[in-house]
């Protein structure tokens, strides 16, 4: 039985990049908490596994396939949200592009790319959501943020850092606007979570595990699963008062120095 604090039965969801990776794992959480979906990606057929997958847990599943770093296809999967379930009560704003590149030398189209699909298409994400969930007085929208919208990372990662930088202070300033009428806005800050391209970049660089690992406490990369505790907490009312908050996940990341060293492992 689903503690009441957690329970999300009843309760419609939206969650995008859901065909794998930390939004597959977000989506399966909520559903196992008790929502019902609308899930998104590009991905149709991983989309379709996503979804039978909540259907087995007797959980109402609508994917629709999305490229959520156009505006126009934005817009038309919150009116599909509309017409086939009515209302929205949580959003996890969980794809968005990434792209390498020195200052130096990148492209600014390409910057300009970066910065639609991670800052500007997840706030007409969060816009379409808090419309509706100002119209019912309440909801919770989930921002995946990262430790690199908070700190630097180095290593090329420029477009992206500043991307997310755009979204941590968007979880800010929307939290702000929209709290005082219901509609709690969070952000989640992941470290190095293990997904498909990341594993490819750590096999073609044996030392760049090491070097991710070097910067978390904990002593382990990040797994998609990781995501499901603080997605279901930030969705329901065990924190209810809870808003404006860019929350790490991130092994402890952003606790050590850059100077420090990690304690000896057991």
């Amino acid at each position: 039985m689903i503690p009441k604090l957690f329970d999300l039965s009843g309760r419609v969801a939206l969650v995008t990049g859901a065909a794998q990776g930390m939004g597959r794992a977000m989506t399966l959480a909520l559903a196992d908490a008790g929502a019902d979906l609308l899930i998104a990606d590009i991905n149709t057929a991983q989309l379709e596994t996503t979804a039978d997958a909540i259907r087995k847990m007797g959980r109402r599943a609508l994917p629709v396939t999305c490229d959520v770093t156009d505006i126009e296809q934005i817009r038309a999967m919150f009116r599909e949200l509309d017409r086939e379930f009515g209302q929205l009560d949580i959003l996890g704003n969980v794809a968005g592009p990434g792209q390498l590149g020195r200052p130096e030398d990148i492209e600014l189209e390409l910057m300009s790319d970066i910065i639609l699909g991670l800052t500007v298409a997840r706030f007409c994400c969060c816009q379409e959501a808090g419309r509706r969930m100002l119209a019912g007085g309440k909801g919770s929208i989930i921002n995946i943020c990262s430790i690199g919208g908070v700190s630097a990372l180095g290593r090329g990662n420029f477009p992206y850092s500043v991307g997310m930088g755009g979204v941590a202070q968007m979880t800010r300033e929307l939290s702000t606007e929209w709290s005082g009428r219901g509609v709690r806005v969070n952000a989640i800050l992941p470290a190095q979570v293990v997904n498909p391209g990341l594993a490819e970049r750590m096999q073609a660089d044996p030392q760049l595990e090491a070097q991710f690992l070097s910067g978390i406490p904990i002593g382990r990369m990040g797994q998609p699963e990781d995501i499901a505790g603080p997605a279901v907490f930030l969705a329901s009312d065990a924190s209810a008062w809870i808003t404006g908050g860019l929350i790490p996940l991130d092994g402890g990341n952003l606790a050590l120095n850059a100077g420090g060293t990690p304690g000896p492992r057991a």
